[in-house]
């Protein structure tokens, strides 16, 4: 009778669990994005929540938490409930790039967040001023080398993914470039255009109008493919610097412990939305690729950029500011 009991016990549990990840969601859901509004991580984020709230038939409401280049948002998430009712906007800055520059985030990347999706990326490129004298990226090539150090490059800040471009395109040119950090990758580019500055790598989506209106040149794309709202622009291993590859993602995660159902329902209906022409359209547009995967195709690519950036950081000995 006794083993009954406990048979029976165990059956009721397993289908109130059941029961309650069938229920999911039954409240609304916090999607956290670590810029303010207005950012370009908002600007995606409050359509993809709106689509996701129809789909899940409860509120997805916008929560953003700047600061400390995304730690602040990401710290708080770390520490919310495993239940799928917080979701993280993360992006290859906070989650590769911040543990390796920051003595204390507030999280672990690897071990408090379940991928969900890579949601998007854009890769970086070689932007230069319009009256600049250099063409191509063997034209910073050689100009770098006859002057070790006098090429200014700018970004925005110390260790973010723009300098590390910069880093990785000295690396692997064997070149010597004078980094100028400014607060904000808007600063650099104005600077750029200004003619204060020679050149900056910058996110593509950032520079693509400038280039069409003719105030910047893009002379290359860091990425192993062309851009395909700018097929003109070579890749820079077309350009002769081969290995130069930065292209910075986001994607959905929540907490580890998430109950699979929940993840294999936020996933589901995540990529569907990432899927969908009419989402995609006005972000490729302006020279964002808008992608999708599983949770263990994301888990893997944060897993391998966090190794890359690591050792990028750890070589070139990048401190933040």
């Amino acid at each position: 009778m006794t083993q009954f009991r406990k048979a029976a016990a165990a059956l009721s549990c397993l289908a109130a669990t059941s029961l309650a990840h069938a229920a999911w969601p039954d409240k609304p859901i916090v999607m956290v994005v670590p810029q303010p509004p207005g950012g370009a991580a908002d600007a995606f984020a409050r359509p993809f929540a709106q689509a996701l709230s129809q789909r899940l038939g409860q509120p997805v409401v916008i929560e953003n938490r700047a600061g400390a280049n995304g730690n602040i948002a990401a710290a708080y998430v770390a520490k919310q409930p495993a239940d799928g009712y917080t979701i993280f906007f993360g992006s290859v800055s906070t989650l590769a790039v911040n543990p390796h520059l920051y003595k204390s985030t507030g999280f672990d990347p690897l071990k408090d967040f379940q991928p969900i999706t890579l949601t998007n990326q854009t890769p970086n490129v070689l932007v230069v001023n319009a009256a600049s004298p250099y063409k191509t990226v063997a034209d910073v090539v050689a100009a770098a080398k006859a002057a070790p150090g006098t090429i200014n490059y700018g970004s925005a800040g110390n260790g973010n993914t723009m300098h590390l471009t910069g880093v990785l395109f000295e690396q692997k040119t064997g070149t010597t470039l004078a980094h100028v950090p400014y607060k904000g990758g808007p600063a650099a580019l104005t600077d750029v255009m200004g003619g204060q500055i020679p050149m900056m790598f910058h996110n593509l989506n950032a520079v693509l109008a400038y280039e069409k209106s003719g105030k910047v040149r893009i002379l290359a794309v860091a990425d192993n493919k062309r851009a395909t709202q700018l097929p003109g622009a070579p890749t820079m291993k077309e350009a002769g610097a081969a290995g130069v590859v930065q292209v910075p993602w986001s994607g959905m995660l929540v907490r580890t412990g998430t109950p699979q159902p929940v993840v294999e329902r936020l996933s589901k209906e995540m990529v569907e939305i990432l899927k969908t022409p009419a989402f995609r359209a006005s972000h490729e547009a302006m020279g964002t690729e808008v992608l999708s995967s599983t949770p263990a195709e994301f888990a893997e690519r944060l897993k391998a950029d966090y190794a890359s950036m690591g050792a990028l950081i750890k070589a070139a000995n990048v401190k933040i500011d």
